[in-house]
Formats: C-alpha cells, sequence, structure tokens
C-alpha cells in the first residue's frame, strides 16, 4: 500500500492543469465523453474510475454500510478492488480509470466506448480527509448531454479523527493506516473538515464539490 501511496502523490507532483485520456479502442462508434471538474478550494480529488452498464448498479446506499471495495477508494484513493467489482458487476459494459488527480477548480475528461451502457457510475476521493468521496451513483444517461452536481459523501469506514496519521494527501502524506476508532458505519453526506486534529479550515468546503458532464459523441 506504501508504493501506491508514493505513486500517487508522484502523480500529484507531474499533474498538468488539464487532463485529458481516451480510452478509445480505435473503433467507430458511440462513445461517452465524461468530465469531472473539482469545484473544491484545495481539496484535491483522486485519479476517478468510471463504469458504463446496461443494468442500474448501486455503487453506495446513502444510510447502509459501503462496500469494503468503496470503502479502499474513500480512505486511500485505492480503485483496485472497486475496478474488479465494477468489471463484474450485471451489465458491465466499460470500466475505465483517468489518467490523474483533478486538482482544485481544474478538469479531467475521460472518453469511454458506450457498448449500450445506459448507466454511468464513478467515484473519485478527496484525499485529505479520512474517508470522503464523491462521485455518480448509477445515473441514467439521456439525450446527448447530462450534468450533474455532486456532494462530498463519508464512507463511514473510518473515524473523521483528521490525523495526518491516516490522510494521504497533502500535507500529510501518510496512506493504508486507518484510526482505530471505528467509523459510522454507514455512507452520509460529509460534514466537512471541522479542525479538530491537524487540518485547518483551508481544506473545508462546501457542497456541491463537483460538476459532472456525460457527452455522447461518435467517432
Amino acid at each position: 500500500m506504501k508504493s501506491f501511496i508514493k505513486l500517487f502523490i508522484t502523480s500529484l507532483l507531474l499533474s498538468s492543469a488539464f487532463i485529458s485520456t481516451s480510452y478509445a479502442s480505435g473503433c467507430a462508434g458511440e462513445y461517452y465523453q465524461i468530465t469531472v471538474t473539482n469545484l473544491t478550494r484545495s481539496q484535491i480529488m483522486s485519479p476517478f474510475i468510471v463504469s458504463t452498464h446496461s443494468k442500474p448498479f448501486s455503487l453506495f446506499t446513502a444510510g447502509s454500510e459501503a462496500s469494503p471495495e468503496l470503502s479502499a477508494l474513500a480512505q486511500d484513493a485505492d480503485t483496485r478492488g472497486l475496478e474488479a467489482l465494477m468489471s463484474n458487476a450485471p451489465g458491465s459494459r466499460e470500466v475505465a480509470i483517468s489518467g490523474g488527480p483533478v486538482l482544485p477548480g481544474k478538469t479531467v475528461t475521460v472518453e469511454i466506448p458506450a457498448h449500450g451502457g445506459k448507466y454511468v457510475s464513478l467515484a473519485s476521493m478527496l484525499v485529505t480527509t479520512n474517508d470522503a468521496f464523491t462521485g455518480l451513483n448509477g445515473a441514467r444517461v439521456r439525450g446527448k448531454y447530462n450534468s450533474y452536481m455532486s456532494v462530498a459523501y463519508d464512507a463511514g469506514a473510518e473515524n473523521n479523527d483528521e490525523s495526518c496519521a491516516y490522510i494521504p494527501g497533502p500535507p500529510c502524506g501518510n496512506g493504508g493506516a486507518a484510526s482505530e476508532e471505528p467509523g459510522e458505519g454507514y455512507v452520509y453526506v460529509h460534514q466537512g473538515i471541522q479542525g479538530t486534529g491537524d487540518l485547518d479550515s483551508s481544506f473545508d468546503w462546501r457542497n456541491p464539490v463537483a460538476k459532472i458532464t456525460i457527452k455522447r459523441i461518435r467517432k
């Protein structure tokens, strides 16, 4: 896990103001162009994982326990479990991960083959938190253009002690460890940074935290 965090921090340092990653296979057809804009002042969002599926897929349910795979993303920006979960979900069509994190005020775009997928799910961690994430939960794609404003959720997997010992993002840089104090045990709308630990109010936010657009394009 430590090596994963080192690679993540390195990717932050190498990120440009705008990152565009294409997953085109070279075949003509319909694609979804999915764009995420970070609306926060100082929270970096981890590379986001996106999936298309032909059947409804629930990435999370507010008020219910987060899956271990989603908890891993929310705590350490680790997409490996979610990638497997999304790939094996009923009706799964495509799964992709953006080429870099989304810095405050910046945008990242992924192009992914539609392949008949009527629904889109995606998730990204707010990295200077214990276990905050944002994303889309099985959004139905209608027409040529869809726009969403996404709030930050707490995965409820880890106590929000705001201690740098358990936070992967700057200024902390520590991942792969969680507070011994249990989390709330369910997903809920995040309350933001409270200033109870090593983090000050500069890392706080007001919802929504991301603007997400989905455009149908042809190649």
